[in-house]
């Protein structure tokens, strides 16, 4: 083989080599482009994975509401009345008898409040059963029509002097509780009454009319109890007998220093005094 036939053939053995080497980088760079893929996906798995185990651990901030329509709607009115209560019930400091009163007067009024909502749809029940007997009723039995004759000859300013003299407040007490506690629930049970009627009156089953009234009426005793406790101004402070032993030692200790004290000064004094003599 001569020169030109070698050089020949080493020429194309490198261009067998470089043909080998480019179609090896083609096939690593395809493995990597695979495997960059394959991460991605696998990334994307676990995001997705993770975001719906967040999702079910996270706190439900909106609960999912009660049975009852009646204790839906109690619980949406106790949020806009306990605020109002507890902040004017916590003003009543100088004595418990103020309290009392305050509690008292708020769970009467609200009583007083409902009961006539109640009579309203017990009358609506009974209606159908009622025209059957209205033919039987005498008119004149009733005093409505002589009401309607009669004619008030008061001036203006005598009807406003009679209405300036009533003070509703007096209405609205109860005897022998105390005034205090009866002017601020009285200025309370204002803020709150409409909302108390226009939520019972929304409800006509008397299912829930049942649940939204008895369980108003315990959870305003339970959150007075709640407000007075939150109220107590004295705690007592757990202690042990380890505790107690070592705090009766100890005040036996200091009772003869004391003394010993006072006595010393004595004889001192006593001494100036002699001296002085």
């Amino acid at each position: 083989m001569n020169d030109v036939q070698e050089q020949f053939l080493r020429d194309n053995i490198r261009q067998l080599i470089e043909v080998v080497k480019q179609k090896r980088s083609a096939a690593a760079a395809g493995l990597l482009n695979e495997e960059e893929r394959l991460r991605k996906v696998v990334r994307d798995l676990i995001e997705i994975e993770l975001r719906a185990l967040t999702e079910t651990t996270t706190p439900d901030n909106d609960p999912t509401p009660n049975k009852s329509t009646g204790i839906n709607m109690l619980e949406d009115l106790l949020k806009k009345i306990i605020p109002v209560l507890e902040t004017d019930y916590k003003l009543l400091t100088t004595d418990p008898e103020q309290r009392q009163s305050f509690r008292a007067h708020i769970i009467t009024a609200v009583i007083d409040a409902l009961t006539p909502a109640e009579a309203n749809n017990e009358a609506g029940e009974a209606e159908a059963g009622a025209d059957s007997l209205e033919e039987e009723v005498d008119i004149e039995i009733g005093s409505a029509a002589d009401d309607e004759k009669f004619i008030d000859i008061r001036t203006d300013a005598e009807k406003s002097d009679e209405e300036e003299d009533e003070d509703p407040r007096e209405e609205f007490g109860m005897q022998g509780a105390d005034e205090t506690g009866r002017n601020v629930a009285y200025n309370a049970f204002k803020k709150i009454q409409t909302s108390i009627i226009d939520s019972y009156e929304l409800l006509s089953n008397s299912e829930d009319q049942e649940l939204f009234y008895d369980y108003l009426i315990a959870n305003l005793k339970l959150y007075f109890d709640k407000f007075e406790k939150e109220l107590a101004s004295q705690v007592d402070e757990p202690t042990n007998q380890a505790y107690q032993d070592a705090k009766a030692e100890e005040d036996e200790m200091s009772e003869p220093a004391g003394d010993e004290e006072l006595d010393l000064g004595a004889d001192e004094g006593e001494e100036e005094i002699e001296l002085e003599l």
